[in-house]
């Protein structure tokens, strides 16, 4: 790649996701004897940790040279026989992705359609299995999280679904952009196959599929008719109680995925998914209130911890922000996929990350430039406003604020201050000091919106309460968009003596 400006590249895209430099120099090694008699004290607790991820101690964790769809394969082939057939949902380009696999391999798939923004629904599945009744449905498929939309089913209630029906299908879960990143709990949530890929939640390179199978899926195996060769169960168990593979492994990956559960585990694999959610709980928050666009899931009970979709408006592509990111930026934005390329772009919240970088990748860039081919905002920054004239004693006072500069629409000042002291009133009975000013220096007629806080703690109550609000919600609904246009605005702390 030519460096046409200085820094480092940035990857925000769902996977691959940053690989920390721990995990590089573990990597860092010379060539291994696959079958040196050292190798079993590498792969042996190996497979103990990976277990430990996937919240299994009944399970079997089988890693192959591969990806995410390699796992899929392995899962298909080693469970079924020819014509058998298979419920799956499809919301997005790896559900379908996934439900053609099953097609080409010769299984009957009940394909649902599903909009696009929205998941595997619980109450559909528990009433197709109980129509079910000669239980010719072998296996119910959810993809975890459907990174082309930024969406996560809910694993545990499609469990209760099934367990409602009382069906006996097998549970296969794509926990490829999830697992290590998002709560999965294979054993308490009867989960038979679940699938994952280095190059996520692991924090690897691409290249290796991860996969862990219940004690009822390798029941499965035994009468399972489909041909298999390389994705086999029965020759990586054959070698692997031993501590080695049936072919040459990747010696180099197993000791960097030994490293990334060295890291999950130091910092708590409970942790690490709080980590996320505040991670995507604040993207989220930039993207709904502070570039007031849309995301794709359809509402909070799909969004995803790892991945964001961002809509652009209609007359709008998104290509256009992935474009000036790459080439202007060096930052690599997700792409919209097939139903919704074009209309969509991607954020990955997910993997070695945390709230510093976060902030620093997604405002910079999104003040600067993404939001310009979109027609949004056009400024924005953080920070602190410190007066160095005073000694560091006398800052004994602070207040939290946000500053929203709006460009009304030429003869439409009347509607706009109608409209903005209603958002005041709004605001206002959530804790938030407001204050309206309108600009007149140089005739620019810009309207200033300041909301003030005394503490964090105020401020983050108030933002809590604004996320539930009913009134909020309509009065944003109802909104005239045409009245006014975003063009600057600014948070942080303002640091005052008393």
């Amino acid at each position: 790649m030519s460096r046409t400006h200085p820094g480092r590249f940035h990857i925000a895209i769902p996977g691959p996701t940053n690989i920390p430099e721990r995990i590089l120099n573990a990597m860092h090694i010379s060539s291994e004897d696959q079958r040196n008699p050292e190798i079993p004290n590498l792969t042996i607790p190996l497979y103990k940790d990976v277990k430990k991820v996937f919240k299994s101690e009944s399970g079997t964790v089988f890693l192959f040279p591969g990806s995410g769809t390699g796992a899929w394969e392995s899962a298909i082939i080693n469970t079924m026989s020819p014509n058998e057939k298979v419920l799956i949902y499809r919301y997005g380009q790896f559900s379908h992705l996934w439900a053609d696999m099953f097609k080409r391999l010769g299984l009957d798939v009940e394909l649902v359609e599903r909009e696009w923004g929205t998941g595997t629904p619980p109450e559909e599945v528990e009433k197709t299995l109980k129509n079910d009744t000669d239980h010719k449905i072998k296996v119910v498929c959810v993809t975890q999280n459907e990174t082309a939309t930024g969406v996560t089913s809910h694993v545990e209630d499609i469990r209760k679904a099934m367990d409602a029906a009382n069906h006996p299908a097998l549970l296969f879960v794509d926990g490829v952009s999830s697992i290590a990143s998002i709560d999965f709990r294979m054993d308490e949530w009867g989960v038979d196959c679940a699938i994952s890929g280095s190059q996520k939640g692991f924090m690897l390179p691409s290249g290796m599929a991860i996969m862990c199978v219940s004690e009822k899926a390798l029941e499965a195996h035994k009468k399972a008719e489909l041909k298999r060769c390389y994705y086999s169960w029965e020759d990586q168990i054959a070698t692997n109680k031993d501590g080695y593979f049936p072919y040459t492994p990747q010696i180099p990956m197993l000791r960097a995925l030994q490293e990334s559960c060295n890291m999950i585990f130091e910092e708590g694999l409970e942790n690490v998914f709080k980590r996320h959610h505040r991670i995507a709980e604040g993207v989220r928050k930039a993207i709904l209130e502070g570039w007031e666009l849309n995301l794709c899931a359809k509402d909070r009970y799909w969004y995803s911890d790892t991945v964001s979709a961002i809509v652009v408006p209609e007359d709008k592509d998104a290509k256009k922000v992935l474009s000036t990111a790459f080439n202007k930026y060096h930052l690599s934005l997700g792409a919209g996929l097939t139903e919704v390329a074009g209309k969509v772009f991607r954020i990955g919240h997910l993997g070695d990350l945390n709230e510093l970088q976060a902030s620093a990748k997604w405002q910079s860039f999104f003040a600067k430039a993404s939001a310009n081919p979109v027609g949004e905002m056009v400024a924005s920054n953080s920070g602190a406003n410190l007066d160095f004239s005073k000694a560091a004693s006398d800052f004994d006072g602070s207040y939290v604020y946000g500053v929203w500069v709006w460009d009304v629409a030429p003869g439409r000042n009347a509607e706009f201050i109608e409209s903005v002291m209603e958002s005041k009133k709004i605001h206002e009975s959530m804790g938030a000091r407001v204050e309206v000013y309108q600009e007149n220096v140089g005739g620019t007629g810009l309207m200033h919106y300041v909301m003030m806080w005394e503490t964090y703690s105020d401020w983050s109550e108030s933002v809590v309460k604004m996320g539930s609000s009913e009134a909020w919600s309509k009065y944003l609904a109802e909104r005239d968009p045409s009245l006014s246009t975003l063009v600057a605005s600014h948070r942080g702390q303002t640091i005052v003596s008393q």
